[in-house]
């Protein structure tokens, strides 16, 4: 009991240590603020002057989609509709790089009120972070939105007596604010086993929880997928399939959460029962 006490006292004066009154937080929230946004600022200002080659880079699966049809182009119907698109892919590429800068800017606003063995296990899931989106960002890339385009593609009409054709001619804004949605949905989705896992770290799940819910979190899926994606049927399918895998993959992360806290908690019982023993002789 001493030596609990001990801990306990240390954990204490470690979190006080890291305490600060009200009104230093709101600065301390401000400045991180402040920083988080000049990155973005200073980012978007460098990724206008590309705002070409990451229009390019985003109208490459629709190019592909369109290979051997040099005729084939996107349209736009307003006169300030190319400039604004330019300025949004600019600033969702802006997001995109300057997220680095924003994770260390959330951290450094948490972290003074962890412990040091909280930090300690909260740090590889911000490191894990930005891996599994640019992971859910490359499967939607390079998978799943070429093959949607394809199958959109594919209701195309030639027409004939009596009847007109159908023909795909894409506004720039729409297909643009398509490939970003789908983007940010799959990197957001992917996020699933760092949120569970956490929540486990913290005791609000247990593996055994998420294996005996497995049905209704298998319809949880295809409803956030819904909310996710373009209202169609390829979209959320291909989001939620990889969500149901994110969610057992979650379940081994978690039960692995658990065999390590069971380990710890038995190596500071054998600590104190030990501790106590030649008190208990004495």
């Amino acid at each position: 009991m001493a030596d609990d006490d001990k801990t306990d006292d240390g954990r204490e004066a470690e979190l006080e240590a890291g305490r600060m009154p009200l009104l230093d937080h709101l600065v301390e929230l401000r400045n991180r603020l402040i920083w988080a946004f000049a990155a973005i600022l200073v980012a978007f200002l460098v990724c206008y002057q590309f705002k070409v080659q990451i229009y390019d880079f985003l109208a490459r699966p629709l190019a592909q989609a369109f290979a051997g049809e040099p005729d084939r182009k996107m349209i736009f119907t307003g006169l300030t509709e190319a400039f604004f698109t330019y300025v949004k892919v600019s600033l969702w590429a802006a997001i995109c790089l300057s997220f680095p800068v924003i994770a260390v800017q959330i951290w450094k606003f948490v972290a003074p009120g962890l412990y040091k063995n909280e930090k300690r296990a909260f740090l590889p899931y911000i490191c894990a972070t930005p891996i599994l989106f640019i992971m859910g960002a490359s499967l939607a890339y390079f998978v799943v939105i070429p093959y949607a385009f394809r199958f959109f593609l594919s209701f195309e009409t030639p027409g004939g007596d009596g009847s007109l054709p159908i023909v795909s001619e894409p506004k720039v804004n729409e297909y643009l604010s398509l490939v970003m949605t789908l983007l940010l949905a799959f990197g957001t989705a992917f996020q699933l086993p760092v949120l569970l896992t956490l929540m486990a770290r913290a005791g609000l799940i247990t593996s055994q929880g998420l294996i005996s819910k497995w049905r209704y979190a298998t319809v949880a899926m295809f409803a956030v997928a819904a909310v996710l994606t373009p209202p169609d049927v390829v979209s959320q399918t291909s989001l939620a399939i990889p969500l149901i895998l994110l969610y057992v993959l979650s379940i081994f992360s978690c039960r692995w959460v658990e065999k390590n806290r069971a380990k710890r908690e038995a190596e500071e019982e054998a600590a104190l029962s030990g501790g106590g023993n030649p008190a208990a002789g004495a």
